[in-house]
């Protein structure tokens, strides 16, 4: 329980940074807004024709007496909008940290600098190009396993009651682990910490890892909201991803906010 509670503290802790830096706040917006502008098309482009979608792809139906062509099919467009939402939430970070890659790594940058002893902040050392290649490749694997996840998840919500009441809450879960698993990406890349070697670190402190992915993820489901929050949340997941390496950050106390690994 501790751990959960200081894995939300490291999320308000990452907003109030970028409240207390505006600049950064300002332009960790922009890759957020322009992704939120790519998905409203997709759905909405979506909640125009993707009944004419479902009814080319079930010809099928054509033959059957009214009205259960229709009922069929009204079922299959809201199931593939539902999955489609599902999707954006689980996507949205990824594709805003890939469109916001420069933004986003000066920002933990100035994140490291700011609490280390030092004033100083690890360097990958990589050109600009192969950064974005690894972090698009990276991103690339998580998305799928996201959404195996989400697709397993969708499935299991046509249980009766429990589809309704424990699906989702594992949904929640599941997504706040794949949102901080990107948004520490952003600090553990430039530390040359490999995928494999993240995914190994973050199961070790699941309940940190909940306690700051969790509500984020149930934030998300307002677009605006998500939005708005990135900036904070990349701020806060290199601040995390410091105390996971068990580095020092001296202008966090215990009772501000991190715990450290002892405290697992």
């Amino acid at each position: 329980m501790r751990d959960l509670g200081a894995g939300f503290k490291y999320l308000m802790e990452g907003q109030r940074w970028v409240a207390r830096h505006g600049k950064q706040f300002g332009f960790g917006l922009l890759p957020g807004l322009i992704t939120l502008v790519l998905y409203a098309a997709a759905l909405v482009a979506l909640a125009l024709w993707g009944e004419d979608f479902v009814t080319w792809a079930t010809p099928f139906a054509d033959d059957w007496s009214s009205p259960w062509p229709g009922l069929f099919r009204g079922f299959l467009t809201a199931v593939l909008f539902a999955l489609a939402l599902l999707l954006s939430v689980i996507t949205f970070t990824a594709v805003t940290l890939l469109i916001g890659q420069p933004f986003y790594e000066n920002l933990s940058e100035k994140v490291d600098r700011d609490v280390s002893p030092d004033g100083t902040a690890p360097e990958s050392g990589l050109p600009l190009w192969r950064e974005l290649w690894i972090s698009a490749r990276d991103s690339l694997r998580i998305l799928v396993r996201a959404l195996l996840w989400g697709v397993l998840l969708f499935g299991l919500g046509f249980i009766p009651v429990v589809g309704q009441t424990v699906v989702p809450v594992i949904g929640f879960m599941v997504t706040g682990f794949f949102l901080t698993q990107e948004l520490t990406s952003v600090a553990l890349q430039r530390r040359r910490v490999e995928l494999r070697d993240r995914l190994a670190l973050l199961r070790t402190r699941k309940t940190l890892v909940w306690g700051f992915g969790t509500p984020l993820a149930v934030s998300f489901l307002i677009p605006f909201v998500a939005v708005f929050l990135m900036p904070g949340a990349v701020a806060g997941a290199t601040l995390m991803a410091r105390d996971l390496l068990a580095e020092e950050t001296p202008h966090l106390s215990p009772s501000e906010g991190p715990v450290s690994p002892s405290g697992v």
